[in-house]
């Protein structure tokens, strides 16, 4: 009786197995941007764009960055299997000097968290 039990326990625990949830996948063209050299005051928006590579519509919960001076944007419509999407990052181009800024990004994803990094050197107008 004993024996039994285990077996179908077994079964059923391989039949679950067999039916994997669908999940959202998310891929980065690239997980950091670079700014180069730009002068104070100049455009300061980039976008980091993404691709749902799995089977199910990826949901964008939430874009935070490490400091006030960058501002994310995230879609807030799901993005499905096969589809693109962009997160746009604006950065105060005010503020001279080095940047060097993360933002974490928080979805439905297979890998939950995903930190994006921008980079670069904000000069003074005229400054070689």
């Amino acid at each position: 009786m004993m024996k039994k039990t285990v077996l179908m326990l077994f079964i059923g625990l391989l039949s679950v197995g067999a039916f994997a949830q669908a999940t959202a996948k998310i891929e980065f063209k690239s997980d950091t941007i670079d700014y180069g050299e730009i002068e104070r005051g100049s455009d300061g928006v980039r976008a980091f764009e993404f691709t749902n590579t799995g089977d199910a519509p990826l949901v964008i919960t939430g874009v935070r960055s490490s400091c006030g001076c960058t501002i994310p944007k995230k879609p807030e419509e799901p993005i499905l299997p096969g589809k693109t999407g962009v997160i746009e990052v604006k950065y105060d181009t005010n503020r001279v000097g080095p940047i060097r800024k993360a933002i974490t990004v928080t979805s439905n994803a297979d890998t939950p968290t995903t930190i994006l990094k921008i980079k670069g050197t904000v000069k003074s107008p005229g400054a070689k």
